[in-house]
């Protein structure tokens, strides 16, 4: 009871973020349940993939709409991200809890670094000028390499989120956009599609042998979803490069204090 109650402003904290930078901000998701909330790195995996998936679930609506989102790779993305997905949360159930961390805290400064260097849709208003400012609707190359790539790309998108409960779309945008051709839009909508159907494979092999505290889970998600509701009515204040850097900070300063904790608990 006590975790539900700890988890209602954590998750608050964690979807305040995520609105007010963009898709990014779930990467804290994780730390904040272990360090927070007293979660077990496997069981906020879990946490963090009901929450992710549901945010892009819910982001996916507007793309849907606007046409932006092409089903046809985004399902065959998200599909050959199944058996990463699978292979990841295998992993995750046999690692040591702290290797685990002292991984994610990796992945952290990994995401921080792609913040600061080239990543115009890591901040919600970043993502908005994007979409403003993209010119019409390219033809995607489906060149067999270049798939083959794609498809590459999509096993390991579905292993990290398996392995850590992350959406992957600073990975996904990219590589539909450089590899592929896409146009930002398309590129932006069609991951989030990716990422919810990796979030759901992987929280459905972790069904019959992981335990999912949805007293924590479900009040997190919750929380997150009005956080970012929330967050989003501030992101037009937000100056972009300011608010990554800062965040990006933040990230660095969490990665290196998830990464001594880890380190001190295996010794």
């Amino acid at each position: 009871m006590s975790r539900g109650l700890i988890a209602s402003p954590l998750g608050l904290l964690v979807g305040l973020v995520l609105g007010a930078l963009g898709s990014g901000g779930s990467i804290i998701a994780l730390p904040a349940l272990v360090y927070g909330a007293g979660q077990t790195p496997q069981d906020a995996t879990a946490s963090s993939l009901l929450l992710v998936g549901t945010a892009a679930l819910s982001g996916l609506w507007p793309h849907l709409r606007g046409g932006r989102v092409r089903a046809a790779m985004g399902g065959a993305f998200g599909l050959t991200g199944i058996g990463g997905s699978f292979a990841g949360t295998a992993l995750n159930r046999r690692l040591d809890p702290n290797v685990l961390l002292l991984a994610f805290s990796a992945l952290i400064l990994v995401a921080a670094w792609r913040m600061v260097t080239a990543c115009p849709t890591c901040t919600r208003v970043g993502e908005a000028r994007e979409l403003a400012h993209a010119g019409s609707t390219q033809h995607a190359d489906l060149r067999l390499g270049r798939v083959l790539v794609v498809l590459a790309v999509g096993t390991m998108v579905g292993f990290l989120t398996g392995l850590f409960g992350v959406g992957g779309g600073f990975v996904i945008v990219p590589a539909l956009t450089l590899v592929l051709g896409y146009a930002m839009p398309e590129a932006i909508g069609t991951s989030l599609l990716v990422v919810a159907i990796n979030c759901a494979s992987a929280l459905f092999a972790r069904l019959e042998t992981v335990h999912i505290d949805w007293s924590v889970a479900v009040p997190f998600t919750v929380a997150a979803v009005l956080g970012a509701r929330l967050g989003g009515g501030i992101a037009g204040r937000l100056d972009p490069e300011r608010s990554l850097r800062a965040f990006a900070a933040g990230l660095v300063a969490l990665a290196l204090y998830t990464a001594v904790s880890a380190t001190v608990a295996l010794r």
